[in-house]
């Protein structure tokens, strides 16, 4: 993946950067509907009073930076709005967004997202498998993350790879609490000094969930608060393409050299599953213009129970029913419905095989 430049509309986006200065500024040089997604980590405004110490009275590196502190809630919600409105003008029509916060943040962003016109989608508690304990015992360890997953509007229809996230989950339909380790061991990026290269590095594992389930390969994928480019890295690694923004000199150096290093997998390996219901739509009767299946031809009921005949207009008839292949199929079975696609088989060299396999050679066509 090169640091090319995509023209959107005559305007030239550029790919696979990282671009330095603040979010909103940079956001409104951009071409407008030219994103496919975004993914947000903005600062959460921890509103830390003071240090704060394990029992041992060794220093916690807590995050204390000054680009997490704002005056008041009025000051963050101010900020909060006006990056949101840039990020909303770049997306595309059926564009997304994903932002991640803490209690201390998400509601109010939420808010501001609701405000702004986006449609949240779904709020996902990233709860992490290794949290960082509560060193006062004051309050319930803080053991989990918020994300808001939203689209540009109402009527946008986002990039949803249901099936891939489900074979991500071994078969079982992804759910909206997902158990992630936080960022350690070999992950956690270092500066020269040995500390922690960003206090709130994300973990690969969290944004290859969110990019395997939204985005395609190709997409742009923009995150304007980059930090050390978590999701840059994942990004080259899945074949999509980023924009990362970033003000902090210290945070871009170690992101550059991070997806320099960084190498994408192969393409056959960056295929994922896919639901029929996102295939091109079949009708049945295509299948009968193109002489694949004739009228007066006999489709035969998988089960071995029922037969039908092909009418010319690719309808059904079978005893004293007629209809599509899914009424006709129900109508027999005495079934509130049924998936013709599925029930009904046409025999070739005496087996009897499925009329699915009919429409999928199609959509072969369709896609060469």
């Amino acid at each position: 993946m090169t640091n090319s430049k995509h023209t959107n509309g005559g305007v030239s986006l550029p790919l696979n950067q990282i671009l330095s200065g603040d979010c909103i500024e940079v956001m409104d040089a951009l071409p407008e509907n030219s994103v496919d997604l975004i993914f947000a980590d903005p600062p959460y405004n921890l509103q830390l009073k003071g240090e704060l110490h394990r029992p041992d009275n060794s220093k916690v590196d807590a995050v204390d930076d000054h680009w997490d502190q704002f005056d008041s809630f009025k000051v963050y919600d101010e900020f909060s709005r006006d990056w949101l409105r840039a990020a909303r003008r770049i997306l595309k029509p059926n564009g997304a967004i994903w932002v991640i916060g803490s209690y201390h943040n998400i509601f109010r962003v939420g808010a501001c997202l609701q405000d702004a016109g986006y449609w949240i989608m779904n709020d996902v508690i990233w709860r992490k498998s290794n949290p960082m304990p509560n060193f006062r015992g004051m309050r319930l360890t803080n053991a989990h993350e918020t994300m808001i997953w939203a689209t540009k509007d109402e009527k946008s229809k986002p990039t949803f790879n249901y099936e891939a996230l489900k074979a991500l989950n071994d078969g079982v339909q992804m759910r909206s609490d997902w158990v992630l380790p936080i960022c350690n061991g070999h992950e956690r990026l270092k500066d020269a000094e040995g500390n922690k290269a960003h206090p709130t590095q994300k973990p690969e594992s969290l944004l290859h969930r969110v990019l395997i389930g939204s985005t395609n390969v190709g997409d742009v994928v923009l995150d304007p608060f980059f930090g050390t480019g978590t999701t840059g890295a994942v990004a080259k690694k899945l074949g999509r393409n980023f924009i990362g923004i970033e003000r902090e000199e210290a945070y871009r150096e170690v992101a550059t050299r991070r997806i320099k290093d960084t190498r994408k997998f192969d393409n056959e390996s960056l295929e994922v599953s896919t639901s029929k219901r996102a295939a091109p739509r079949v009708p049945f009767g295509q299948l009968v213009e193109r002489g694949m299946l004739n009228p007066g031809e006999k489709l035969y009921a998988l089960n071995g129970r029922h037969t039908a005949k092909v009418r010319a207009d690719g309808t059904l008839i079978g005893n004293d029913c007629k209809g599509s292949i899914h009424q006709v199929g129900a109508a027999l079975e005495g079934a509130p419905s049924c998936n013709g696609w599925t029930y009904w088989g046409f025999r070739k060299e005496g087996k009897t095989m499925p009329i699915d396999l009919l429409r999928e050679q199609i959509r072969a066509e369709m896609s060469a």
